[in-house]
């Protein structure tokens, strides 16, 4: 009886171990993209809006402060397509920016893809209702002309411009209901999810770093329900994937025969 109580006190600490390492493939890393770094770390001087990430970051400072421009050189990409963006409305397309280029906790959506300035990109990253919520209604009247803008632009100029032929429109006529902008606007990067923040199954752009930061917790959660479906897994990182699922096997090994067969 000793032995078995030592046996399995062995399980629960190999297992433990295991899950740890298990884990890590998906969790605190960056992504392979333009103006990614490749390990995240400390940046102490992360520009405002940015700053909630600065004690795990995958942007620099200088990432963080571009992220802020009007005319930003990280994509010349310019909010004010349709006339000024109300500052309201900015400020969620900037948060959106810091979370992409800084989170740390975005490995659980990460997809390899095969484009000129990035290797990977995030798709479907559940995002929390009242985050998908509050940048609808804060930017529902501002203008657009596309409901995708991840392409179809006119980029004559250098910077991107309406495409001939399309009107500029009230966000609320071109994204009808908060799931519609989430969605759509960056080729299904996010997912509006019904969970609601300080749940814990949802990723949040908005969050109080004085309270840490709450999408550790959540990217922990996706990347053990990966583990536990091989075959999403290896649609999100097979090649960081393929290791950690042979370490349980690796334990089973060191276990008594008799408990393996229980």
């Amino acid at each position: 009886a000793v032995g078995m109580a030592v046996a399995l006190a062995l399980l629960v600490l190999l297992a433990a171990d295991a899950g740890v390492s298990e884990k890590n493939p998906l969790l605190n890393i960056c992504m392979d993209a333009k103006h990614h770094k490749h390990e995240p770390g400390p940046e102490g001087k992360l520009h405002h809006q940015c700053s909630p990430w600065k004690d795990s970051a995958c942007c620099t400072a200088n990432t963080s402060s571009e992220a802020h421009k009007d005319q930003s050189n990280l994509y010349n990409f310019n909010w004010n397509h349709c006339g000024v963006m109300p500052p309201q409305c900015k400020r969620h397309f900037i948060q959106d920016t810091c979370l992409y280029e800084c989170s740390p906790n975005l490995g659980p959506w990460i997809n390899q893809v095969d484009s000129s300035w990035r290797r990977e990109r995030i798709l479907h990253v559940p995002l929390c209702k009242e985050d998908c919520t509050e940048w609808w209604r804060d930017c529902k009247d501002a203008l657009t002309c596309k409901e995708n803008w991840h392409k179809g632009w006119n980029w004559a100029t250098g910077t991107n411009r309406c495409p001939w032929g399309s009107m500029c429109r009230p966000f609320s006529k071109v994204f009808p209901r908060p799931k519609d902008l989430c969605e759509k606007i960056w080729s299904n990067s996010y997912k509006y999810s019904p969970k609601h923040r300080g749940s814990g199954l949802c990723i949040q752009m908005w969050f109080d770093p004085a309270q840490g930061n709450p999408n550790v917790a959540v990217a922990k959660y996706y990347a053990w329900k990966k583990r536990s479906s091989p075959a999403q897994v290896e649609n999100v990182a097979p090649e960081r994937d393929h290791a950690a699922r042979a370490l349980p096997w690796s334990v089973l090994a060191l276990l008594p025969p008799a408990l393996v067969l229980l």
